[in-house]
């Protein structure tokens, strides 16, 4: 939407001065092939990646020195500081390097865009270049019809150098004609208005052109034909920083987290830049007219002294911002902070374990016991109870009435979060494990998958089961909150007694009851229940709709347990568990139920 605005306005813009003036047209063309060449260049520098660029990389950015270097270098040749960002953020998702490493490397990108003033102020105004762009067009056209992809990236590279060299011969002519319709220096600003008012073209024009290198082009040449003062010239140039930063947020809007961090380092150090460029900015003239004076550049000499202030800003922002980079980059990821990224992760499921059938089978049992851990998080939040409290000695009924109201939860986010990522890895990773049916190995692994199949229904149950629970905790009616206590209760019981089961020494400790066993109890803590709750309506404790609302539930509490209870009997304990350890019974007893009720007294 931005950009298509953006688009819209320039076009209208365009428009307005193609009709005004036929001048106008010529330093337009003359932005638009340079554009023209630095995407070619940019596209040059591209054929060569996967190899070259890749292992100079990894040789060159093993110091803060280096990364430095490497950015200014890499930048100086190709003339984009964009290209190298997509480079950086390649190799940070990569592992490579970390985000430190890509802000030096940035730090570093940022000096090298200046080399492109003083390549434009030192030589393109002061030879007939477009001479030289001929010859790299020819070469360059003949280069690229060639079938080799590395000839055709010399192509490209030549093609952008010609169009770069063409493109500052057409903004020159262009401001020279210009100058004899209307001169832009009579509209010269002066103190501090002036230089804001002229940064903030800087940006306006960085932003529109999105380039900043082409409209530090631009700048200098309307200053070489005296379209602008000297003084504006310098906000222009700061105004360019900031723009730039806009065109990498713009940018970085459709990449990943990584881009994100890195635009957001981009932006930081920028403003920062721009900003100690503003205040400071006599401090800053004075120490450009010392630098040229012992280097012997002219007084009145200003695209060579805009230039020597475009890079003497930037030099005094990297030393000042050196030491940071490494906070910089903490608090960067702190902020901005990945929903996708922060997806839980398989720990176990590692391609070498596909090796040998038993490991493989290990494997998957410990990241089906990860999952599990993550489904009875998403559960306890469901019902409104927490880990710290259901998993330690103290009493359930007193936890269930410490939580009276539940708190919303974003179950959908969750499963999200915590556990699809998880259960599709180990579906992947069962599918390449293949071993012959004949294989014990291939058994274990079919029930594994069963069992995360059970993790996944129990989910689906807690999704159902959610929505009345939230409301229950709102209600008024004692009765209606007292048998959604009771369900809470019992499924908090349920994971308490799993938790323990999960230990192999705690297992010989604790009665030994069976599954089949214990899935009859559960029946039978149902069918209570039930029954409970037809005596609630017949004396008409709660209504008919809340009733049946109640029995639904019951059955989604059935699910949800029986569930987690087949899990277990896969997953726990030696692999083949065939009873497991329970606490205490899971209904409530009759003392319970009573405490239950008298903490939600009626209310008026």
């Amino acid at each position: 939407m931005i950009r298509n605005s953006i688009l819209f306005l320039t076009v209208l813009l365009l428009s307005y001065g193609f009709w005004l003036s036929s001048n106008f047209k010529d330093i337009v063309a003359g932005v638009s092939i340079f554009l023209f060449g630095m995407i070619l260049l940019q596209q040059g520098f591209k054929s060569f990646t996967g190899g070259m660029l890749e292992k100079v990389l990894k040789a060159a950015t093993n110091s803060l020195t280096k990364r430095l270097c490497f950015g200014v270098v890499t930048t100086m040749m190709m003339q984009s500081s964009s290209l190298l960002s997509v480079l950086v953020i390649s190799f940070i998702s990569a592992g490579l390097l970390d985000l430190a490493a890509g802000i030096g490397i940035i730090f570093g990108a940022n000096l090298g865009t200046t080399t492109g003033a003083w390549l434009v102020a030192a030589f393109g105004l002061k030879v007939k270049i477009s001479a030289y762009a001929m010859p790299m067009l020819v070469f360059g056209v003949l280069f690229q019809i060639q079938k080799s992809r590395n000839l055709q990236g010399l192509g490209s590279i030549l093609l952008g150098v010609g169009f770069l060299f063409l493109g500052i011969h057409y903004m020159k002519e262009g401001f020279d004609a210009f100058k004899d319709t209307i001169t832009l220096s009579d509209y010269a600003m002066t103190g501090v208005y002036g230089l804001l008012v002229f940064a903030t073209l800087g940006v306006v024009m960085t932003v529109v052109i999105q380039s900043s290198g082409a409209a530090m082009v631009l700048i200098i040449t309307a200053l070489a034909a005296g379209q602008i003062s000297y003084e504006n010239s310098l906000a222009l140039a700061i105004g360019t920083n900031i723009g730039t930063t806009m065109t990498a947020i713009l940018g970085s809007l459709s990449a990943d987290i990584r881009g994100k961090r890195l635009a957001g380092a981009h932006l930081v150090f920028n403003l920062f830049t721009s900003m100690v460029a503003i205040l400071f900015i006599d401090q800053f003239i004075y120490s450009v007219d010392w630098v040229c004076k012992m280097v012997d550049i002219a007084d009145d000499d200003y695209t060579l002294k805009l230039a020597t202030f475009h890079t003497l800003f930037n030099v005094v922002g990297i030393i000042i911002m050196l030491p940071f980079i490494n906070l910089l980059a903490r608090t960067l990821e702190r902020v901005l902070i990945d929903k996708a990224g922060a997806v839980d992760k398989p720990k176990f499921l590692m391609d070498s374990a596909l090796e040998y059938p038993d490991t493989a089978v290990e494997a998957v049992r410990q990241e089906t016991v990860h999952l599990y851990d993550n489904v009875v998080h998403i559960i306890l939040k469901t019902i409104g109870l927490h880990r710290r409290d259901v998993f330690t000695n103290q009493s359930l009924t007193d936890i269930v009435k410490h939580y009276p109201k539940l708190p919303g939860y974003d179950l959908d986010d969750a499963y999200l979060t915590h556990f699809k990522g998880i259960y599709s890895a180990i579906i992947e990773f069962i599918s390449q494990a293949r071993f012959t049916w004949e294989m014990e190995q291939s058994g274990r692994l079919y029930w594994l998958r069963e069992a995360n199949l059970k993790l996944a229904e129990a989910l689906k149950g807690a999704k159902h089961l959610q929505k009345n629970l939230q409301k229950s905790s709102l209600s008024h009616n004692v009765y209606l909150k007292q048998e959604y206590d009771t369900v809470r209760y019992q499924i908090a019981a349920l994971l308490r007694d799993l938790e323990l089961a999960k230990s192999e020494e705690n297992i010989s400790e604790l009665p030994l009851l069976s599954q089949d066993m214990l899935k009859v109890q559960l029946k039978d803590q149902n069918k209570k229940m039930m029954e409970n709750i037809e005596i609630l309506i017949r004396e008409r404790k709660i209504s008919a709709e809340m009733g049946t609302s109640l029995m639904n539930d019951s059955a989604y509490v059935y699910d949800i347990q029986s569930n987690l209870i087949s899990m277990a009997g896969t997953v726990f304990v030696n692999h083949e568990i065939e009873s497991i350890g329970v606490e205490r019974e899971i209904m409530l007893t009759d003392q319970e139920l009573s405490e239950l009720v008298q903490s939600n007294p009626e209310s008026e």
